[in-house]
């Protein structure tokens, strides 16, 4: 289960984030690394674990209330399923590993056949939701971490000249910038809802009790977290070696060139083959376990449409159909549209799992803080998201862009923090107040 939760974890983002902030903090990547991890794995574990705790995202959503929980779900589901990171896995993969050996053939034919057989492939495996821990889990993850490590002793082993200084955006504060690297994982929000898949897989193997199954989950989870720790870290050090044998520009590169100029140095014409095939192999994984996500939320959640029953294989065709389709056309404006969203439910997502992790200590005696909290990140995250999204197509709000840079951290992207504090004092005050109202009623009945 840890195998299979780090599988579905795992995508092409994953694979690229981390050398790429290696080889802009070179010498200084462990600082960097450090930021990294704690956002790119401290959270989405703790999501796992709180998720678990309180029996579900769909329970967590309803301390703020039923519908919430129904709309940020469905919203989640969509943004980090067919909106963005399933067509993302198809043509990530097709760009690493099919397009350098690509020739004279027309692009849009090759990503066609490409895309149609990687789908049908993932639809398949998706079919069965309980059983990818024996698909994913025992063989292509395994698999995978192989491939990884082969690609990391390499590193090691590899004469290459001192560690560059940092650059970049990791001239200045390393931890920092880490950090916010870190949420273009964007796995915490993948986190609230792989336990889906990873709670019917156990019960396959015979844990039905909730209680324990809860608990299963979130060991799976936190497995599943270690390894990502090791993986991070490994391919951080592979970019600080590669930008030593090949200086980047941080600006115009991805970790794509990152990988590519270090596989290049080791394994030379080999080495595009030998990285091509852990994208695909790393977005296979992903996208089939995305697939089986998001058509176990919405078969839980729209069982019937329009008075039709649609049933968990129906949904998993309408997202692969749809993921097909975009991955093909349009996926640089789903890019762009979903980048200021997925920022947007971020902080929403944190503030929710840090409620959840103290509930039983502290947020469980002032429940009016999860509304108000959720209530003032959420203004505050809409507004930049709007904000974002004008600017991204070239529009200007400027009453709007002088107002968000007002709140402190605006310029660390984490303008959040000041509304997450203010709802905690009024859902603090607002449950004292209903307290004392209540207490009242009762001594006068």
């Amino acid at each position: 289960m840890v195998f299979t939760f780090f599988s579905m974890f795992f995508g092409a983002g994953n694979l690229i984030f981390p050398p790429f902030v290696g080889a802009q903090a070179g010498a200084s990547t462990p600082l960097a690394t450090v930021g990294f991890i704690v956002s790119a794995v401290g959270l989405p574990i703790l999501g796992v674990i709180a998720v678990s705790m309180a029996g579900g995202f769909e329970q967590l959503a309803k301390r703020v209330s039923k519908r919430f929980s129904i709309v940020l779900g469905t919203i989640i589901i969509l943004t980090i399923g067919p909106f963005f990171a399933i067509p993302r896995t198809a043509t990530t993969s097709f760009e690493t590993a099919i397009i350098p050996f690509a020739g004279d053939t027309p692009r849009w034919v090759l990503q066609l056949a490409y895309s149609l057989v990687f789908f049908t492939f993932s639809f398949l495996v998706a079919q069965h939701p309980e059983g990818l821990s024996k698909t994913i889990g025992r063989f292509m993850g395994p698999i995978l971490i192989v491939l990884i490590a082969v690609l990391f002793v390499s590193a090691v082993v590899m004469k290459h000249p001192a560690l560059p200084a940092p650059s970049g955006n990791y001239a200045h504060g390393l931890i920092s910038r880490g950090f916010l690297d870190g949420y273009q994982t964007m796995d915490l929000l993948a986190a609230l809802y792989f336990g889906i898949v990873i709670s019917a897989n156990l019960r396959i193997m015979g844990v039905t009790d909730e209680s324990r199954n809860r608990q299963e989950t979130a060991k799976a989870g936190l497995g599943a977290g270690i390894l990502l720790v090791v993986i991070y870290a490994s391919l951080a050090f592979v970019g600080a070696v590669s930008s030593s044998l090949a200086p980047i520009d941080a600006g115009r590169d991805t970790g794509a060139a990152v990988l590519t100029n270090l596989t290049t140095s080791a394994f030379g014409p080999l080495g595009t083959l030998f990285l091509g095939l852990i994208f695909v192999i790393a977005c296979f994984n992903v996208c089939t376990g995305l697939i089986s996500t998001c058509g176990s939320y919405f078969q839980n959640q729209f069982p019937v449409v329009a008075g039709h029953r649609i049933t968990y294989r129906a949904w998993s065709i309408i997202f692969t159909v749809f993921s097909f389709v975009v991955s093909n056309a349009g996926l640089a404006v789903i890019i762009k549209v979903s980048i200021p969203v997925l920022s947007a439910l971020y902080p929403i997502s944190i503030v929710l799992v840090a409620l959840s992790l103290l509930h039983r200590v502290f947020s469980s005696k002032f429940p009016r803080m999860y509304f108000w909290t959720v209530l003032c990140v959420g203004v505050v995250s809409i507004c930049e998201c709007v904000n974002s999204l004008v600017m991204t197509f070239g529009g200007m709000l400027p009453w709007l862009n002088a107002a968000l840079k007002t709140l402190p951290f605006a310029s660390a992207q984490l303008s959040w923090l000041l509304p997450a504090a203010l709802g905690l004092i009024i859902g603090i005050a607002d449950s004292l107040i209903r307290r004392q109202s209540h207490t009242d009623t009762v001594a006068e009945v």
